[in-house]
């Protein structure tokens, strides 16, 4: 039972993470676009191999956190740096030069490495799947093990594959709406970000 619970967990957090319009979205996007949703695929398959281990660790942290109460105030430290690097490169990404992702040309057959490129400069993916599983553990929904993270991750790689798919399928109708959802999305993360950081340097002091 806790095999399909945890499976279903990383399911639907995955899909939430990936949802939320982003420069993998848009790349999806532009990908479906010049080559057809077939191609599309095997972009997809990189992202989701990256997101298989991301969610890994993300998984691994959570558990450490838990189990060494005594450190949380550095964790603390180091999520409130991180959170703050993140706001930077929000506001960066929305204030900077105004290019469409995704518009470079991409070989189909490196679609996949390039795939894997793109997500491992993801950078929130890691403390997205971290703040997640913490909040899943301490409400005693999930139980951390090497197996259970490995299940979790499977549930994580589904769901994401599955969205980022849904993009590239649906690419003819999205494009115009990502675009301008994903503009305006980096200034709302930056916002979040920046105060959540913000809010917790204010705590540590």
């Amino acid at each position: 039972m806790n095999v399909l619970l945890y499976i279903l967990f990383g399911f639907l957090i995955a899909a939430c993470g990936s949802i939320v319009p982003s420069f993998l979205n848009m790349t999806v996007v532009k990908f479906s676009l010049r080559t057809g949703s077939k191609s599309a695929l095997f972009l997809i398959a990189g992202f989701a191999t990256v997101l298989f281990f991301q969610a890994n660790i993300g998984a691994y942290l959570s558990n450490v956190l838990m189990q060494n109460s005594e450190h949380i105030t550095l964790i603390q430290k180091i999520g409130t740096g991180i959170l703050l690097v993140l706001s930077f490169n929000f506001f960066r990404l929305h204030f900077g030069t105004k290019k469409e992702p995704g518009r470079e040309e991409i070989d189909k057959s490196k679609a996949y490495l390039h795939g894997i490129g793109m997500s491992l400069l993801n950078t929130f993916a890691i403390p997205f799947y971290f703040t997640t599983i913490s909040i899943l553990i301490g409400m005693e929904l999930f139980t951390y093990s090497v197996i259970n993270g490995v299940i979790f991750s499977i549930g994580s790689t589904l769901g994401s594959f599955i969205l980022y798919s849904g993009y590239a399928f649906l690419a003819g109708r999205l494009e115009k709406k990502i675009s301008s959802l994903a503009g305006n999305m980096n200034l709302v993360l930056g916002c979040l970000t920046g105060v959540v950081g913000i809010g917790n340097f204010i705590y540590l002091l």
